[in-house]
């Protein structure tokens, strides 16, 4: 499984074209193995979320949430807030980092593991 990142600027326009800051563009895709894919389609979780987060928007905030097969597909986050980008970022690390410990861990289903400590 590899996670992909990029990450996109735009500066903003107003009505008559002042400046009016920038826009940052966060875009994700999840690849998973042939193996992986296999499993996600077995267990059944590629419509579980994967991710959960929040936008602000003014006086009413924005959640969005994004299923394991939407971050296969691709997802896009567009925010005008870096420090909301990168916690976002950081936040789709952390679970596709659960997401390949899921995946470990149905790959031992009917098997046998030994942990030494």
């Amino acid at each position: 499984m590899k996670l992909e990142i990029w990450r996109n600027q735009k500066d903003v326009k107003g009505l008559l074209g002042g400046h009016k800051g920038v826009s940052f563009s966060l875009v994700t895709r999840v690849q998973v193995t042939p193996d992986e894919q296999g499993l996600i389609t077995k267990y059944k979780v590629g419509e579980d979320t994967l991710v959960t987060y929040q936008l602000p928007g003014g006086n009413n905030d924005f959640t969005f949430r994004v299923s394991v097969n939407e971050m296969i597909a691709g997802h896009t986050v567009d925010t005008r807030d870096i420090a909301t980008m990168i916690d976002l970022e950081d936040t789709i690390k952390s679970r596709c980092q659960n997401l390949k410990t899921w995946l470990a861990v149905m790959a031992t289903f009917g098997g046998y593991e030994a942990v030494e400590f």
